[in-house]
């Protein structure tokens, strides 16, 4: 029995270490809605994928070189970013340390947001927000243009659990995860956090930019 016993509490602790292996070894990313991830990104672009080659950025502390893949872009049009075009962007080589996968035929549409690092080079994660471009809303690509950039200064707070309220004038809840149970819900395909008049935030829902009568409303 001891040894039965012994060979349990073996196979148990192989088992923790390699789920804590692969828990540390695993990319995790906090839901965000599209409007918080166009206002945290430093680049905003549509684009389509027509390349991709693994190249040396350099080497770690013990001089190991750094691998990243370099992917071709053909960019359709800029939202937020630098004055000249993207033709590359970088991601890590593995999805475990947040690499990003792209089809590389040319023929699909993403949005791709990412940030800019020193150089000037594009580097995306999964944390960032990438998506077929098919895939969006009308609102949403509506929003890229001007809606999404108004909100800036307004910050979008995701529900935990419920009950949930805001602790600030400049918050909207976002509350698809709790009630509809999926990230990409109502308020993330149709509505945006827009700024008033008086300084609070609300969520808006439409194609056209707000009235003067929505942003110079006032919560009583």
């Amino acid at each position: 029995m001891a040894l039965s016993i012994n060979g349990v509490l073996c196979t148990l602790t192989v088992l923790i270490l390699w789920r804590a292996e692969e828990l540390v070894e695993a990319c995790s990313c906090a839901p965000v809605h599209p409007q918080q991830a166009f206002c945290n990104a430093d680049v905003v672009i549509r684009a389509k994928v027509v390349g991709e080659m693994e190249v040396d950025t350099g080497n770690d502390i013990y001089g190991n070189p750094i691998k990243r893949i370099q992917y071709e872009v053909k960019q359709i049009k800029m939202f937020k970013g630098p004055d000249q075009d993207i033709e590359a962007i970088f991601t890590s080589p593995v999805s475990a340390v947040c690499g990003v996968t792209l089809d590389t035929s040319g023929k699909k549409e993403y949005l791709i947001s990412g940030k800019v690092e020193a150089g000037g080079k594009m580097h995306v994660t999964l944390c960032d927000y990438i998506t077929p471009w098919e895939s969006m809303s009308p609102t949403q690509m509506k929003s890229l243009t001007q809606r999404y950039q108004m909100g800036c200064d307004c910050k979008i707070v995701r529900c935990p659990s419920l009950p949930c309220a805001i602790s600030a004038p400049e918050e909207c809840l976002w509350t698809d995860l709790m009630i509809e149970k999926q990230v990409h819900g109502r308020q993330a395909n149709h509505y945006t956090c827009v700024k008033r008049a008086d300084g609070s935030c609300s969520w808006y829902r439409g194609v056209t930019p707000p009235k003067k009568e929505f942003l110079d409303i006032e919560d009583p």
